[in-house]
Protein backbone atom coordinates (compact mmCIF):
# COMPACT_ATOMS: atom_id res chain seq x y z
CA UNK A 1 0.00 0.00 0.00
CA UNK A 2 1.41 3.34 -1.18
CA UNK A 3 4.88 1.81 -1.89
CA UNK A 4 4.91 -0.09 1.78
CA UNK A 5 5.73 -4.04 1.13
CA UNK A 6 5.80 -6.39 4.11
CA UNK A 7 6.62 -9.72 3.38
CA UNK A 8 7.72 -12.87 5.44
CA UNK A 9 4.60 -13.08 7.60
CA UNK A 10 5.21 -13.80 11.20
CA UNK A 11 2.12 -13.80 12.99
CA UNK A 12 -1.89 -13.41 12.25
CA UNK A 13 -4.16 -11.97 14.89
CA UNK A 14 -8.12 -11.49 15.49
CA UNK A 15 -7.41 -9.43 18.77
CA UNK A 16 -7.10 -5.44 18.16
CA UNK A 17 -5.35 -5.42 21.44
CA UNK A 18 -2.59 -7.03 19.36
CA UNK A 19 -1.94 -3.37 17.85
CA UNK A 20 -0.87 -1.87 21.12
CA UNK A 21 2.88 -3.56 20.89
CA UNK A 22 3.51 -0.68 18.22
CA UNK A 23 4.80 -3.02 15.74
CA UNK A 24 3.79 -2.93 11.84
CA UNK A 25 0.48 -4.84 11.02
CA UNK A 26 -1.23 -5.10 7.92
CA UNK A 27 -4.83 -4.79 8.45
CA UNK A 28 -8.25 -5.95 6.95
CA UNK A 29 -11.86 -5.74 9.01
CA UNK A 30 -15.09 -7.07 7.63
CA UNK A 31 -18.11 -4.70 7.16
CA UNK A 32 -18.95 -7.09 10.04
CA UNK A 33 -16.36 -6.02 12.68
CA UNK A 34 -14.31 -9.31 12.48
CA UNK A 35 -10.61 -8.15 12.68
CA UNK A 36 -7.74 -9.42 11.31
CA UNK A 37 -3.96 -8.34 11.28
CA UNK A 38 -0.68 -9.62 10.29
CA UNK A 39 2.80 -9.03 11.17
CA UNK A 40 5.09 -9.37 8.45
CA UNK A 41 9.34 -9.70 8.77
CA UNK A 42 10.12 -7.54 6.70
CA UNK A 43 8.68 -4.05 6.02
CA UNK A 44 10.44 -1.77 3.38
CA UNK A 45 9.62 0.49 0.40
CA UNK A 46 9.39 -0.91 -2.77
CA UNK A 47 7.13 -1.30 -5.60
CA UNK A 48 4.50 -4.25 -5.63
CA UNK A 49 5.97 -7.40 -7.61
CA UNK A 50 4.75 -7.35 -11.51
CA UNK A 51 2.85 -10.52 -11.51
CA UNK A 52 0.98 -11.64 -15.09
CA UNK A 53 -2.93 -11.65 -15.15
CA UNK A 54 -5.09 -13.81 -18.17
CA UNK A 55 -8.14 -11.96 -17.94
CA UNK A 56 -11.40 -14.46 -17.03
CA UNK A 57 -14.32 -15.32 -19.31
CA UNK A 58 -17.65 -15.57 -18.61
CA UNK A 59 -20.14 -13.28 -16.97
CA UNK A 60 -20.19 -12.46 -13.31
CA UNK A 61 -23.45 -13.42 -11.60
CA UNK A 62 -24.87 -10.46 -9.08
CA UNK A 63 -26.48 -11.06 -5.42
CA UNK A 64 -29.55 -8.85 -6.53
CA UNK A 65 -30.90 -8.96 -9.87
CA UNK A 66 -31.21 -5.80 -11.18
CA UNK A 67 -35.29 -6.06 -10.26
CA UNK A 68 -34.34 -6.85 -6.51
CA UNK A 69 -31.68 -4.28 -6.40
CA UNK A 70 -34.53 -1.66 -7.22
CA UNK A 71 -36.81 -3.24 -4.96
CA UNK A 72 -34.46 -3.15 -2.14
CA UNK A 73 -34.13 0.59 -2.66
CA UNK A 74 -37.91 1.24 -2.64
CA UNK A 75 -37.90 -0.91 0.87
CA UNK A 76 -34.93 1.54 2.00
CA UNK A 77 -37.11 4.85 0.42
CA UNK A 78 -40.31 3.37 2.88
CA UNK A 79 -37.72 3.11 5.96
CA UNK A 80 -36.53 7.01 5.42
CA UNK A 81 -40.15 7.84 5.02
CA UNK A 82 -41.31 6.08 8.15
CA UNK A 83 -38.69 8.00 9.66
CA UNK A 84 -36.45 4.74 10.90
CA UNK A 85 -33.06 5.94 8.43
CA UNK A 86 -32.11 9.08 6.55
CA UNK A 87 -29.29 6.89 4.63
CA UNK A 88 -28.39 3.80 3.76
CA UNK A 89 -25.81 2.14 1.62
CA UNK A 90 -27.17 -0.33 -0.90
CA UNK A 91 -24.33 -2.92 -1.87
CA UNK A 92 -24.44 -6.26 -3.85
CA UNK A 93 -21.89 -8.34 -4.56
CA UNK A 94 -21.13 -9.53 -7.84
CA UNK A 95 -19.26 -13.47 -7.85
CA UNK A 96 -17.01 -15.30 -10.74
CA UNK A 97 -15.50 -18.94 -10.81
CA UNK A 98 -12.44 -18.87 -9.28
CA UNK A 99 -9.96 -19.88 -12.39
CA UNK A 100 -6.66 -20.42 -10.18
CA UNK A 101 -5.04 -17.29 -10.18
CA UNK A 102 -3.42 -15.32 -7.53
CA UNK A 103 -4.88 -11.67 -7.58
CA UNK A 104 -1.14 -10.27 -6.87
CA UNK A 105 -1.79 -10.42 -11.09
CA UNK A 106 -5.18 -8.67 -10.94
CA UNK A 107 -3.66 -5.96 -9.23
CA UNK A 108 -0.78 -5.86 -10.56
CA UNK A 109 -3.18 -4.50 -13.48
CA UNK A 110 -5.21 -2.36 -11.25
CA UNK A 111 -2.06 -0.21 -10.23
CA UNK A 112 -1.74 -0.15 -14.27
CA UNK A 113 -4.97 0.83 -15.54
CA UNK A 114 -6.80 1.81 -12.66
CA UNK A 115 -4.68 3.72 -10.46
CA UNK A 116 -6.21 4.53 -7.01
CA UNK A 117 -4.80 6.72 -4.19
CA UNK A 118 -5.26 3.85 -1.32
CA UNK A 119 -4.50 1.07 -3.55
CA UNK A 120 -4.01 -1.81 -1.95
CA UNK A 121 -3.15 -5.62 -1.43
CA UNK A 122 -3.79 -8.05 1.28
CA UNK A 123 -2.37 -11.92 1.42
CA UNK A 124 -2.38 -14.36 4.23
CA UNK A 125 -2.97 -18.13 4.18
CA UNK A 126 -6.66 -18.64 2.95
CA UNK A 127 -7.57 -14.88 2.39
CA UNK A 128 -6.49 -12.56 -0.35
CA UNK A 129 -7.47 -9.14 -1.02
CA UNK A 130 -6.76 -6.38 -4.13
CA UNK A 131 -8.25 -3.41 -3.64
CA UNK A 132 -8.73 -0.66 -5.70
CA UNK A 133 -10.02 1.95 -2.83
CA UNK A 134 -10.22 5.99 -3.40
CA UNK A 135 -11.84 6.59 -0.37
CA UNK A 136 -9.41 7.36 3.03
CA UNK A 137 -11.52 5.68 6.32
CA UNK A 138 -8.79 6.95 8.83
CA UNK A 139 -5.29 8.11 8.88
CA UNK A 140 -3.60 8.96 12.10
CA UNK A 141 -0.18 10.74 12.92
CA UNK A 142 0.47 11.03 16.11
CA UNK A 143 -2.67 12.20 18.00
CA UNK A 144 -4.20 13.89 14.97
CA UNK A 145 -6.89 11.71 13.24
CA UNK A 146 -8.58 12.41 9.78
CA UNK A 147 -11.35 10.85 7.91
CA UNK A 148 -11.93 11.52 4.21
CA UNK A 149 -15.98 10.18 3.59
CA UNK A 150 -17.00 9.75 -0.43
CA UNK A 151 -20.76 9.99 -0.87
CA UNK A 152 -21.46 11.12 -4.47
CA UNK A 153 -20.41 9.75 -7.71
CA UNK A 154 -20.51 10.53 -11.73
CA UNK A 155 -19.17 9.77 -14.70
CA UNK A 156 -16.04 12.00 -15.51
CA UNK A 157 -16.52 15.29 -17.26
CA UNK A 158 -20.60 15.15 -15.72
CA UNK A 159 -21.93 18.64 -14.39
CA UNK A 160 -21.89 20.11 -11.38
CA UNK A 161 -23.03 17.18 -8.45
CA UNK A 162 -26.62 17.55 -7.77
CA UNK A 163 -28.28 18.40 -3.88
CA UNK A 164 -29.09 14.75 -3.54
CA UNK A 165 -25.84 14.25 -3.96
CA UNK A 166 -24.95 16.99 -1.38
CA UNK A 167 -27.03 16.35 0.92
CA UNK A 168 -25.92 12.51 1.53
CA UNK A 169 -22.42 13.92 1.74
CA UNK A 170 -23.33 16.12 4.83
CA UNK A 171 -25.59 13.48 6.49
CA UNK A 172 -22.32 10.89 6.51
CA UNK A 173 -19.86 14.45 7.43
CA UNK A 174 -22.08 14.65 10.57
CA UNK A 175 -22.36 10.79 10.77
CA UNK A 176 -18.50 10.72 11.15
CA UNK A 177 -18.22 13.93 13.17
CA UNK A 178 -20.40 12.28 15.83
CA UNK A 179 -18.10 9.07 15.48
CA UNK A 180 -14.65 11.32 16.14
CA UNK A 181 -16.64 13.02 18.86
CA UNK A 182 -16.48 8.91 20.86
CA UNK A 183 -12.70 9.25 20.58
CA UNK A 184 -11.35 12.75 20.10
CA UNK A 185 -10.58 15.61 22.33
CA UNK A 186 -13.90 17.74 22.90
CA UNK A 187 -13.89 20.90 20.41
CA UNK A 188 -11.11 19.31 17.92
CA UNK A 189 -13.38 18.01 15.45
CA UNK A 190 -13.80 19.55 12.60
CA UNK A 191 -14.35 19.79 8.91
CA UNK A 192 -11.82 21.40 7.10
CA UNK A 193 -12.49 20.20 3.75
CA UNK A 194 -16.84 20.24 2.25
CA UNK A 195 -18.04 19.17 -0.71
CA UNK A 196 -14.32 18.75 -3.11
CA UNK A 197 -15.05 17.24 -6.12
CA UNK A 198 -12.13 15.03 -7.18
CA UNK A 199 -11.44 13.17 -10.21
CA UNK A 200 -10.84 9.15 -10.20
CA UNK A 201 -10.15 6.88 -13.09
CA UNK A 202 -13.66 7.21 -15.00
CA UNK A 203 -15.13 8.61 -12.29
CA UNK A 204 -15.89 11.94 -10.23
CA UNK A 205 -16.34 11.98 -6.40
CA UNK A 206 -17.76 14.16 -3.89
CA UNK A 207 -15.09 14.06 -1.04
CA UNK A 208 -14.76 15.73 2.60
CA UNK A 209 -12.76 15.77 5.46
CA UNK A 210 -13.33 15.59 9.27
CA UNK A 211 -10.30 15.39 11.48
CA UNK A 212 -10.16 15.35 15.42
CA UNK A 213 -7.64 14.91 18.27
CA UNK A 214 -7.53 11.97 20.05
CA UNK A 215 -7.95 11.49 23.59
CA UNK A 216 -5.58 10.39 25.87
CA UNK A 217 -4.29 6.62 25.95
CA UNK A 218 -7.06 5.71 23.74
CA UNK A 219 -6.29 2.04 22.54
CA UNK A 220 -7.02 0.57 18.48
CA UNK A 221 -9.41 -1.50 20.29
CA UNK A 222 -11.33 1.78 21.17
CA UNK A 223 -10.77 3.54 17.79
CA UNK A 224 -11.75 0.60 15.71
CA UNK A 225 -14.83 -0.17 17.74
CA UNK A 226 -16.02 3.25 17.91
CA UNK A 227 -15.41 4.31 13.95
CA UNK A 228 -16.18 0.83 12.63
CA UNK A 229 -17.95 -0.16 9.94
CA UNK A 230 -17.30 2.83 7.98
CA UNK A 231 -20.14 5.76 7.93
CA UNK A 232 -19.44 5.88 4.23
CA UNK A 233 -20.89 2.54 3.10
CA UNK A 234 -23.29 1.80 6.26
CA UNK A 235 -25.82 4.59 6.74
CA UNK A 236 -27.23 7.30 8.71
CA UNK A 237 -28.23 6.40 12.04
CA UNK A 238 -25.67 3.75 11.35
CA UNK A 239 -27.87 1.88 14.04
CA UNK A 240 -30.83 1.50 11.92
CA UNK A 241 -29.06 1.68 8.60
CA UNK A 242 -26.85 -1.70 9.71
CA UNK A 243 -29.58 -3.34 10.39
CA UNK A 244 -31.47 -2.78 7.12
CA UNK A 245 -28.29 -4.09 5.88
CA UNK A 246 -28.77 -6.87 7.45
CA UNK A 247 -32.17 -7.62 6.52
CA UNK A 248 -31.56 -7.04 2.82
CA UNK A 249 -27.69 -8.41 2.04
CA UNK A 250 -25.32 -11.39 2.25
CA UNK A 251 -22.71 -10.82 4.63
CA UNK A 252 -20.27 -8.41 2.73
CA UNK A 253 -16.97 -9.83 4.18
CA UNK A 254 -13.90 -7.26 3.67
CA UNK A 255 -16.15 -5.46 1.08
CA UNK A 256 -16.63 -2.56 2.99
CA UNK A 257 -14.79 -2.99 6.31
CA UNK A 258 -10.98 -1.21 5.99
CA UNK A 259 -7.92 -2.02 4.95
CA UNK A 260 -4.24 -0.61 5.24
CA UNK A 261 -1.88 -0.68 7.54
CA UNK A 262 -1.20 0.38 11.96
CA UNK A 263 2.21 1.16 13.34
CA UNK A 264 2.22 2.39 16.91
CA UNK A 265 0.35 6.04 16.60
CA UNK A 266 0.84 6.04 12.62
CA UNK A 267 -1.69 4.39 10.12
CA UNK A 268 -3.14 4.59 7.07
CA UNK A 269 -6.87 2.77 6.95
CA UNK A 270 -8.83 2.45 3.45
CA UNK A 271 -12.72 1.59 3.25
CA UNK A 272 -12.59 -1.34 0.90
CA UNK A 273 -14.23 -0.48 -1.54
CA UNK A 274 -13.55 -1.05 -5.90
CA UNK A 275 -12.13 -4.09 -3.88
CA UNK A 276 -12.00 -7.52 -5.33
CA UNK A 277 -11.45 -10.89 -2.50
CA UNK A 278 -11.22 -14.60 -2.68
CA UNK A 279 -12.86 -17.18 -1.18
CA UNK A 280 -14.41 -19.92 -3.32
CA UNK A 281 -14.72 -17.51 -5.61
CA UNK A 282 -13.44 -14.05 -6.76
CA UNK A 283 -15.97 -11.48 -5.72
CA UNK A 284 -16.31 -7.92 -6.18
CA UNK A 285 -18.79 -5.78 -4.59
CA UNK A 286 -20.72 -2.71 -5.52
CA UNK A 287 -23.51 -0.24 -4.15
CA UNK A 288 -25.01 3.10 -4.37
CA UNK A 289 -25.78 6.00 -1.27
CA UNK A 290 -29.68 5.67 -0.99
CA UNK A 291 -32.42 8.43 0.07
CA UNK A 292 -35.19 9.79 -0.13
CA UNK A 293 -34.73 11.67 -3.14
CA UNK A 294 -32.87 8.60 -5.01
CA UNK A 295 -34.38 7.24 -8.02
CA UNK A 296 -34.24 3.78 -7.73
CA UNK A 297 -33.46 2.51 -11.64
CA UNK A 298 -30.60 5.36 -11.75
CA UNK A 299 -28.82 3.94 -8.25
CA UNK A 300 -29.05 0.56 -9.99
CA UNK A 301 -26.72 2.32 -12.68
CA UNK A 302 -24.37 3.47 -10.43
CA UNK A 303 -23.63 0.37 -8.82
CA UNK A 304 -23.01 -0.82 -12.49
CA UNK A 305 -21.11 2.14 -13.29
CA UNK A 306 -18.82 1.74 -10.54
CA UNK A 307 -18.07 -1.57 -10.92
CA UNK A 308 -18.01 -1.76 -14.62
CA UNK A 309 -14.68 -0.68 -15.12
CA UNK A 310 -12.42 -2.55 -12.74
CA UNK A 311 -14.49 -5.42 -14.34
CA UNK A 312 -13.02 -4.90 -17.33
CA UNK A 313 -9.61 -5.12 -15.95
CA UNK A 314 -10.59 -8.90 -14.39
CA UNK A 315 -12.34 -9.84 -17.47
CA UNK A 316 -15.63 -11.15 -18.27
CA UNK A 317 -18.73 -9.09 -18.20
CA UNK A 318 -21.51 -7.71 -16.47
CA UNK A 319 -25.26 -9.12 -16.89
Amino acid sequence: MGGRLATDLVEVSHDPDCLDDGGFWAVSTTFENEFTAAKFATVIDAPFPSTPWIPMQGLWSSSLSADQYIAYVERIRSSVADGWVYQVNACRRLTHADDGQSLRGLFSEILKNNPAPWASYFEIPGLMIASASPELFLSRNGSTVKSSPIKGTQPTNSQQFGSKDQAENVMIVDLMRNDFGQICKSGTVEVPRLLSSEEHPGLQHLVSDVQGELLNDISWNQILTALSPPGSVSGAPKSSATQVIAENEIARGPYCGALGWIQGNQAVLSVAIRTFWKDLHINFGTGAGITWGSDAFAEWEETQLKAKRLISIAGGGLQ
